[in-house]
């Protein structure tokens, strides 16, 4: 009795390995070789005595190639008898067929597990973009795109690992749920532990445990994590997601842009073979140097009005009457860095396609960051923006705890003023701060993002294999 559900299938080589082998036959050569394989029946045609097949395993396709002759009426119906989408354990010998085609003239199959639905039209995909997210998996089968994305993670990854490991940055994991949602201005989401009868919080960043590390005598740290914010799903948002986050100790924020655009680079040759892509229609060479410009001379540059005299002033009005004049909403709560950071998200952040590092952020949007040099009220906060999007937040880490916890004050101000996204303070961080931080340098790299610009997709859901959406309608 045949099992309906077997429970393995030997195998003796892969579509892959067939090909690498056999590629060069000359037409009508027969090989000797028997192969046995298995995957995915994708098309089956059948013209008599004689039927066709195409295979599909995780390193290729095959031509499945049936007689009658070989297979004898039962062997020949149970061949035909098969479906699109079946699992399939063929043997047979490795040819090429009088028309060029590699193929494997089947001497027996086995159903390995029925495809109990319709498969999508194979030779048009899924073209419904919310069937693709959703039932990813048939997008996987049908989209080369997609697989080219799973594919282009793993390179990343492991460029990413290489890099840093050769510069002697150890990996390390912190913990996902925590008793405060700190290390980044983001609403987070709140569970509840039983056991501990206590709230908790999904992470939304890494960065406060990973601080932590450098107090204990790491000098060089980093995760490659997954963070969760409450917050919009949009082309660019999805609350789950990927980042880098690292921290190197005696270094400025100097040292780690100069870190981070090497790093990037290194990931677009592993993603893409080179360090050109096109971004909204433009080519940008990634390999030029990377400005670097001040939120003021970003502004300036962008929308030609100077906001420098009105913050070195302390012109609270001046700053609300350009981000009037400029169309920018601002709370009447607001203080000026507020504003100025805002008016930048609106109408500068998106026009820098290029690679560019904006370098100053106010102290009100950058509560874990030094105090700037030479701009009063800013911090030595700098974004990395490509094709107006930011990529990566990079620090002059704050290491005073005084000043940390005034700048928690300052947030828990905000929050009571309505701020839900404003930073909680972290007393356990604190006295950690308090046993001495070196100075350091520290970045968060949203990988997601980068791999959208590398691979010239629109939207994030594109390179996340299971993005978060709506419940389907009933």
């Amino acid at each position: 009795m045949t099992e309906a559900y077997p429970y393995r299938y030997e195998r003796n080589m892969s579509i892959g390995e067939i090909r690498s082998r056999f590629e060069d036959l000359e037409a009508g050569a027969e090989t000797g070789v028997e192969a046995r394989l298995a995957g995915r029946l994708m098309t089956i045609r059948s013209h008599g005595k004689v039927a066709f097949a195409d295979l599909m395993d995780g390193s290729g396709r095959i031509q499945l190639f049936a007689q009658q002759a070989v297979l004898g009426d039962d062997g020949m119906s149970a061949f035909t008898d098969l479906g699109v989408g079946d699992i399939v354990g063929a043997a047979g010998e490795v040819v090429m067929t009088r028309r060029g085609e590699l193929s494997v003239k089947v001497a027996e199959t086995t159903l390995l597990a029925e495809c109990k639905r319709p498969m999508p039209d194979n030779w048009h995909g899924m073209t419904d973009v919310e069937s693709r997210y959703r039932q990813r998996y048939l997008d996987l089968l049908l989209n080369e795109d997609a697989r080219a994305s799973v594919e282009a993670r793993t390179a990343a990854n492991a460029a990413i690992r290489s890099f840093l490991s050769e510069r002697g940055f150890l990996e390390v994991e912190t913990p996902l749920l925590q008793p405060i949602a700190g290390g980044a201005v983001a609403r987070p989401f709140v569970t509840h532990h039983n056991a501990l009868d206590i709230d908790l919080y999904l992470r939304v960043a890494p960065e406060l445990y990973l601080k932590r590390l450098l107090i204990g005598g790491y000098e060089r740290v980093y995760e490659l994590n997954r963070s969760f914010r409450n917050e919009g799903v949009s082309t660019r948002h999805n609350p789950e997601f990927t980042m880098l986050e690292a921290y190197e100790a005696f270094v400025d924020y100097h040292d780690t842009m100069a870190l981070v655009e090497e790093l990037v680079k290194e990931i677009a040759r592993a993603v893409r073979g080179s360090l050109e892509v096109t971004i909204d229609g433009r080519a940008v060479d990634l390999s030029r140097p990377w400005p670097k410009l001040t939120m003021f001379e970003a502004i300036a540059g962008a929308t030609g009005h100077e906001l420098g005299p009105a913050w070195d002033a302390g012109d609270l009005e001046g700053l609300r009457s350009a981000a009037e004049a400029l169309g920018v909403r601002v709370e009447a709560s607001w203080g000026p860095g507020n504003i100025v950071a805002e008016i930048y998200e609106q109408t500068t952040e998106k026009t820098l396609i290029e690679p560019t590092f904006v370098t100053g952020f106010p102290k009100e949007v950058s509560p874990l960051a030094k105090d700037h040099r030479s701009i009063p009220g800013f911090t030595e906060h700098s974004d990395l923006i490509i094709g107006g999007i930011e990529i990566a937040p990079i620090y002059s880490e704050l290491n005073d705890p005084d000043e940390q916890r005034r700048r928690f004050e300052q947030q828990a101000a905000a929050r009571a003023a309505g701020d839900e996204e404003a930073t909680v303070r972290d007393e356990e961080f604190l006295d950690a701060l308090a046993y001495a931080m070196p100075p350091a340098g520290g970045f968060g790299l949203g990988l997601d993002r980068l791999l959208m610009l590398l691979l010239e997709v629109a939207s994030i859901r594109e390179v996340v294999l299971f993005p978060t959406l709506r419940p389907a309608s009933s």
